[in-house]
C-alpha cells in the first residue's frame, strides 16, 4: 500500500484543522517525496488541506520552484480531469557530482584493497542513504528509456536496485543463482563469466515479467559484463525487451565488453599494492 493511500484511509486529510502556508507546503513535500513518481490528484491535496484548488497549485508551484533552484527534483504536472501532479526525483548536474564526488572519496580508502586486486564496497552497498541518492542518478539517466521493470542478480546489487526501481516506482525483479520451490515454475540459463570463463546458472520464475515488458538492469559491479550479458539473455527467453544496463563501478578493462549498451556512475583502473592508492573515477554529468 503506497504512503498517499494509508493517509487517506487513516482519514487525517478530514480532521486536520486549516493550517498555516508553510506547514501545508512542508506536508505537501512530504507526500510527494515519499511516492516518487505517483500522480496524486489536486482534489487529495483540497480535502487534506480543506483547501481551494488554486490555493494549493499556488503551493505546489512553489514546492517546484525549490526543487529546482536547490537540483533536488521536480514536479510534473498532468492536465485533465484523470490528471494530478507527481515529483520526479531528478538528480543531475551539479548537485549529482557533487554525490558521486563523495562516493569517490569513500572508495578510495586504502584500507578498501583486498588481495586480488579488488575493493570492498559492501558497507557503501548497503548504506540507504547512499544508495536512495545513486539510485536517483540511474534514474536520471535512463529516465528516457520508460522501463516496466528492474532487473538484478543476487545478492550486493539488490539495494541499488531496489533504490532505482523506486526512483522509477517500478517492480524490482531479482534472478536466483539457484531455483526456489515457493516460486513456482522458472527459466534457468547457463552462461560464461567474462572475467573467469566459469560457467554459472542464474533463474527467474516465469511470473516475474510479462511478454515484451521493458526491462533495465542494475548491477554493482562489472569486469568483463558476462553477469549483465546472462541477465540479458534470461529476459530474451522471457520474450522481454532490455532497455538498458546500469551499473554502479566498471572496470576500465577489459574493453569492449561483452556488452555495449550499458552506463557506470564510476570506472575503476586498479590498484597501485605499492602505494596503497586506488584508482577509480567518477562518470560526471554535464554541469
Amino acid at each position: 500500500m503506497s504512503v498517499i493511500n494509508s493517509y487517506m484511509m487513516n482519514g487525517k486529510g478530514n480532521s486536520m484543522d486549516k493550517v498555516r502556508r508553510v506547514e501545508r507546503m512542508v506536508a505537501m513535500t512530504k507526500l510527494l517525496v515519499d511516492s516518487p513518481q505517483k500522480l496524486i490528484p489536486l482534489n487529495y491535496f483540497c480535502d487534506f488541506f480543506g483547501m481551494a484548488k488554486s490555493t494549493v497549485s499556488e503551493d505546489l508551484t512553489c514546492v517546484r520552484q525549490s526543487m529546482e533552484h536547490f537540483q533536488l527534483g521536480t514536479l510534473e504536472t498532468v492536465a485533465g480531469v484523470a490528471g494530478g501532479v507527481r515529483f520526479i526525483p531528478h538528480r543531475k548536474g551539479t548537485q549529482a557530482n557533487d554525490i558521486l564526488r563523495d562516493v569517490q572519496t569513500r572508495l578510495m580508502e586504502p584500507d578498501r584493497i583486498i588481495p586480488g586486486g579488488f575493493i570492498y564496497m559492501s558497507d557503501i552497498l548497503y548504506d540507504w542513504h547512499v544508495m536512495t541518492r545513486l539510485g536517483e542518478i540511474i534514474m536520471t539517466r535512463f529516465m528516457d528509456r520508460n522501463p516496466d521493470y528492474i532487473l538484478t542478480v543476487e545478492t550486493k546489487g539488490i539495494p541499488l536496485a531496489v533504490m532505482v526501481a523506486r526512483a522509477f516506482n517500478k517492480p524490482l525483479v531479482i534472478a536466483r543463482r539457484d531455483s526456489k520451490v515457493t516460486e513456482g515454475s522458472a527459466i534457468s540459463i547457463n552462461y560464461v563469466t567474462g572475467s573467469s570463463g566459469r560457467i554459472q546458472t542464474m533463474t527467474l520464475t516465469k511470473r516475474a515479467i510479462p511478454p515484451n515488458a521493458r526491462v533495465l538492469i542494475i548491477d554493482d559491479f562489472m569486469k568483463a559484463g558476462g553477469t549483465a550479458k546472462g541477465l540479458k539473455e534470461l529476459v530474451l527467453e522471457m520474450s522481454g525487451v532490455v532497455v538498458g544496463t546500469g551499473v554502479l563501478v566498471a572496470t576500465a578493462e577489459p574493453n569492449p565488453k561483452l556488452i555495449d549498451d550499458y552506463e557506470s556512475l564510476f570506472t575503476f583502473y586498479g590498484i597501485d599494492e605499492n602505494t596503497k592508492k586506488i584508482n577509480i573515477e567518477p562518470v560526471f554529468d554535464e554541469e
